[in-house]
């Protein structure tokens, strides 16, 4: 199953992107995913799930936009900034 693969590198990108210490800050991560790409958009909504309810994240949930073409890509990230 290459989606738990797909998934571990967006967990890596997303902790990468914001640091480890406000990983757990993240509360969207969006892909963008083509028609095209080869994954299985149910399995991969499946194993962000797994990957991003776990530490470092804990609370962050997937959005996945389908786009035509073979996209496969993380879009954005949203993080709530602690007061």
């Amino acid at each position: 199953m290459h989606e738990m693969s797909i998934a571990l590198d967006v967990g890596r990108i997303a902790e990468e992107r914001v640091g480890p210490a406000a990983a757990g800050n993240v509360v969207t991560v969006a892909l963008e995913v083509g028609a095209d790409a080869g994954v299985e958009v149910e399995n991969l909504e499946f194993c962000l799930d797994v990957v991003l309810s776990q530490p470092p994240f804990g609370r962050a949930r997937a959005l996945i936009e389908r786009r035509p073409g073979d996209v496969l890509r993380v879009a954005y990230l949203e993080v709530d900034e602690p007061s």
